[in-house]
């Protein structure tokens, strides 16, 4: 089977279900049942994995995949990885303003001057808002809000991210901390 060109992550199997071959797996999809709208899903070995039959379950969905009829066949699958190819992917039904964490990857982040403050290498979420991590040469990995006060403009065609570095919290204010007059505690 050929390597997938871009492959982007679209779930993770977990601990079989039952005795006939069904996973429990943690999709990466808005939404959870969407996991199989966009085509059969590959392992990073080359394994197509063609989904026949999902339900919804607490935080998961319950997937019965061609070929794997028992227990034993859905036990060995526990912790695989499942892709898909980018262009897989609609891009029609994004917003102006909607990306896919993949299409930022790579993107390099720069202020108004031009300065590099290196590529983003992963977007996370933790609950709080989503975060791009930039990682440069001879810089410190950092993590900086997916926001629009500290994003000012995605230009994927450039392969660019114009960035706020002081509302991304890269730099810090000059002013800060000083009166009106500039001086420390001044007035």
């Amino acid at each position: 089977m050929a390597k997938l060109e871009n492959p982007i992550l679209m779930a993770t199997i977990g601990a079989a279900q039952g005795l006939r071959g069904e996973v429990r797996v943690r999709p990466f999809t808005e939404d959870p049942m969407a996991i199989g709208d966009y085509g059969n899903l590959r392992s990073e070995d080359g394994r197509v994995f063609e989904i026949l039959d999902l339900r919804e379950a607490k935080n998961v969905v319950v997937v019965r995949f061609r070929g794997i009829n028992d227990r034993n066949a859905a036990e060995a699958l526990n912790g695989l990885e499942l892709f898909i190819d980018r262009d897989n992917l609609p891009d029609d039904e994004l917003e102006e303003d909607e990306f896919y964490y993949a299409d930022l990857e790579g993107l390099e982040a720069v202020d108004a001057e031009g300065k590099s403050y290196g590529k983003v290498t992963a977007v996370h979420d933790f609950g709080a808002g989503d975060l791009l991590e930039l990682k440069g040469p001879g810089r410190r990995p950092a993590l900086i809000p997916f926001s629009e006060a500290a994003v000012l403009e995605i230009d994927l065609e450039g392969g660019r991210l114009l960035i706020d570095p002081m509302a991304a919290g890269l730099i810090e204010d000059p002013n800060e901390g000083k009166g009106q007059d500039g001086f420390p505690g001044g007035k």
